[in-house]
């Protein structure tokens, strides 16, 4: 089976950070492994500048976007610049022919003045959010998540965020095994949903309190098998419910009740892909407690039931 072609496109005065984020997830040979055909094309032809004083040499340019089953427009240099014309029309083009196009960070900006935005759910750096939705007003903007897929059209908020949504894409393709192995090796969270909040006001409490959730959410994880309420979770922290959603939200970014929700879905993926359990066996483990209930929500998360993805991914 060929691997899938991915490209990267990079333009003067492109941030160097932005620019690895594609190349760390799917340049990088990982366990030994190269998954995909993978190419940096330059938007102007010669020497790219960085914003950081060195100069890249780039082998392909534009023209290597016609192949290319995914594109990523890894950042902008400037929300106020409009892209070249020669890189919106090549854009539009692949998104026409199927081809999935990424904008991550301010790559989004790209993607909308190409047209690729319009009707669409969309975010941003939720810095620049409210500058792209007035920009931009056919767009439906979603400031207070790390990335959104709509169709063939993913776009991720800003830096890290742009790691998370690469693995997605990963996990997408290859499962979840695969997307963890790469997150260990670039020693990252293997997985946080693309719905979760941007900006965390307080992600690592240093308090005793912190401490105790921190405890919490490794029972939690132990014991998912077992049905909680916010009652039930707030008593075992030994807060009220008031004070556990509050402080829950600024650990993790989401409530008690969407965190226990993901996780499932997360440990039901990893049982899919690992074991021969059946489905109903895995839906008791993953705390979902019937097979009904675990293939409902799982198709409402992925699209797919529980056995095309084992199917998919297994081995």
């Amino acid at each position: 089976m060929s691997k899938p072609k991915i490209a990267v496109v990079a333009f003067d005065r492109i941030s160097p950070f932005h620019l690895s984020v594609p190349c760390v997830v799917f340049g990088d040979a990982h366990a030994g492994v190269t998954r995909f055909d993978f190419k940096v094309c330059a938007v102007e032809p010669g020497s790219i500048n960085t914003t950081v004083g060195f100069t890249l040499g780039i082998q392909h340019g534009l023209s290597a976007l016609k192949t290319a089953d995914t594109i990523i427009v890894p950042s902008w240099r400037d929300p106020e610049e409009v892209p070249p014309p020669a890189l919106l029309a090549a854009l539009a083009a692949a998104q026409q022919r199927g081809a999935q196009i990424v904008g991550l960070c301010l790559g989004a900006y790209v993607l909308a003045e190409a047209g690729l935005l319009d009707g669409r759910n969309a975010t941003t750096h939720w810095a620049y959010a409210e500058h792209f939705a007035q920009r931009y007003p056919a767009v439906r903007v979603d400031a207070d998540v790390l990335y959104v897929e709509d169709g063939n059209v993913l776009t991720s908020a800003g830096t890290a965020a742009g790691i998370d949504c690469c693995l997605h894409m990963v996990r997408q393709r290859f499962g979840n095994a695969s997307a963890n192995s790469v997150a260990r090796r670039l020693v990252v969270p293997p997985h946080r949903q693309g719905g979760q909040a941007q900006f965390i006001e307080q992600p690592m409490p240093g308090s005793a309190t912190g401490n105790r959730l921190s405890e919490l959410i490794d029972w939690l994880r132990a014991n998912l098998n077992q049905a909680h309420t916010l009652d039930s979770v707030a008593s075992r922290a030994l807060m009220s419910r008031r004070t556990l959603t509050r402080q829950f939200q600024q650990l993790t970014g989401t409530t008690v009740g969407q965190w226990l929700h993901d996780e499932r879905l997360a440990l039901a993926q990893r049982l899919l892909e690992s074991s021969a359990h059946s489905v109903e066996l895995i839906a008791t483990l993953s705390g979902f407690g019937s097979p009904e209930s675990l293939r409902l929500q799982f198709r409402k998360a992925f699209k797919v039931s529980p056995s095309a993805w084992r199917k998919t991914f297994k081995g």
